[in-house]
């Protein structure tokens, strides 16, 4: 049996079959079968049927926004914007599948020039923990509104998220075969992934990706678009302190820093303002509220997703001290909390060597630079690509800055994990595989088919005219 718990106390969230390499090659046999009856349907129908898939989310909004909570930790009021996300994705998809997947017609002197957009056919999709039911919705949506159909495998650790959606899905009365579900852990994953699927779209770790780059090296008929993690830079060089402190604990520490796009590295000028806001960022820290999601008042962030996963970011802050880092704030338990709750970490790095991974934590680390060409550098410095954040009021840093990130989403004076739905969402590097999502997640849910088109054959033959023995 697969089951999931609640981290904050570990009592069970839900517990259910787990789907073996039969059920997993049934269930894509079923996908297989439905795909063309689907992709026949006109746009419209299967517009219609993610309408009514949007309707019964609205209506158990409140409801699945609790078993998020109990199942990720994340407090309510982070939830039910999570809700509010996919719900909103529908309308998204909507504009995007007709926007960068429709078709269009030129009219030339023998007829049209046509241009279509056909579906993949059977698309697996992996969904991450951390937003269990957002992130593999903005797959799943604009997939099955192109005319694909999905077998989606949630988290191990989310499954009750999983079955929520899958049960949304079956309410809104798709065809059979059309979306299914199957639970379980790696051993299920793989069975997908090695089974008879024509795109597979996953959002989590870079290794993770890698590992799928891998495999998928010898099966270019398959459709691969990744949505990873990051290494992410956010270079705070002027302004008021106070508010650049909030920009920065918002994007280091919200979600318990289990988001892809948190900044991992502050970088600041190593002068007054430097150290002025480094310290306002640790005692705004130090003001953050931690709790269980249903507790009143409610907490601005709850724990990591497992205490394995809070004694293995432990264990990489304890590397970074190791070699020299200065501990600012301490990453740390909470004391009378359980074992997945933890306190944000700041570490100072500057001048030491450390490794270019991503703590999926509350752990912000800072570097001070001498000049803007070092911090330009610095951010940089990275194997990762996904997001990278300026706070300045100088134009032409910014100008400069978003020139030379390298990097998919980039902000100025906001948090690096603001983004927005109708816009692309994805990373360089190790953050993905040039295939963002959000609302260019139509792009790799259909492919284009030109065709030049004529009534009747009538006038080809002119082109031969003189040119014939």
């Amino acid at each position: 049996m697969l089951r999931s718990y609640d981290p904050a106390t570990d009592a069970l969230v839900w517990e259910g079959e787990i789907a073996d390499a039969a059920a997993v090659d049934a269930a894509l046999g079923r996908a297989h079968a439905a795909f063309p009856g689907w992709a026949a349907l006109p746009v419209a129908v299967r517009v219609e049927a993610v309408q009514r898939y949007k309707a019964v989310l609205e209506d158990r909004k409140d409801a699945i926004a609790e078993i998020i909570s109990r199942e990720t930790g994340k407090p309510l009021w982070e939830t039910r914007t999570e809700l509010a996300s996919m719900i909103g994705k529908v309308g998204i998809s909507i504009t995007a599948q007709a926007e960068r997947a429709g078709e269009k017609r030129n009219d030339m002197p023998f007829g049209q020039a046509v241009l279509r957009h056909r579906p993949h056919g059977v698309m697996a999709v992996l969904g991450p923990f951390n937003f269990p039911g957002h992130l593999p919705n903005g797959h799943i949506v604009p997939a099955l509104l192109a005319g694909n159909t999905v077998v989606f495998k949630p988290s191990e650790m989310t499954p009750a998220t999983g079955q929520a959606m899958a049960d949304a899905w079956a309410e809104a009365g798709l065809p059979e075969g059309v979306f299914q579900i199957v639970h379980g852990a790696r051993e299920t994953g793989e069975a997908l992934v090695a089974g008879h699927i024509d795109g597979l779209l996953f959002t989590g770790s870079a290794g993770a990706g890698a590992h799928f780059r891998r495999i998928f090296a010898d099966r270019p008929d398959v459709i691969l678009a990744l949505e990873l993690g990051g290494n992410n830079p956010l270079v705070a060089w002027d302004g008021d302190i106070e508010e650049a402190a909030s920009v920065v604990v918002q994007s280091s520490f919200i979600t318990t820093g289990q988001r892809c796009s948190c900044a991992r590295r502050l970088i600041v000028p190593d002068d007054d303002f430097g150290t002025a806001l480094v310290d306002a960022v640790a005692a705004l820290a130090d003001r953050v509220t931690i709790g269980a999601w249903e507790e009143t008042p409610e907490p601005w962030f709850g724990p990591l997703i497992s205490g394995r996963a809070a004694e293995a970011a432990k264990e990489r802050v304890a590397e970074l001290v190791a070699r020299g880092a200065k501990v600012i704030r301490a990453f740390e338990g909470v004391e009378g909390r359980g074992n997945a709750f933890v306190t944000p970490g700041i570490l100072d790095v500057t001048g030491i060597d450390v490794p270019d991974e991503e703590i999926f934590a509350p752990v912000v680390q800072v570097t001070r630079v001498p000049d803007f060409d070092a911090a330009m550098a610095a951010a940089n410095a990275t194997r990762f690509g996904l997001s990278a954040g300026l706070i300045s009021g100088d134009d032409a840093l910014w100008d400069r800055f978003v020139l030379e990130s390298r990097a998919g989403v980039v902000n100025r004076n906001r948090p690096t994990t603001g983004a927005a739905g109708s816009m692309p969402f994805g990373g360089l590097g190790d953050s993905g595989n040039h295939r963002p999502s959000a609302f260019y997640a139509a792009d790799y849910c259909a492919y284009p088919v030109a065709s030049f088109e004529a009534a009747s054959v009538a006038g080809n033959s002119g082109a031969l005219n003189g040119k014939l023995r």
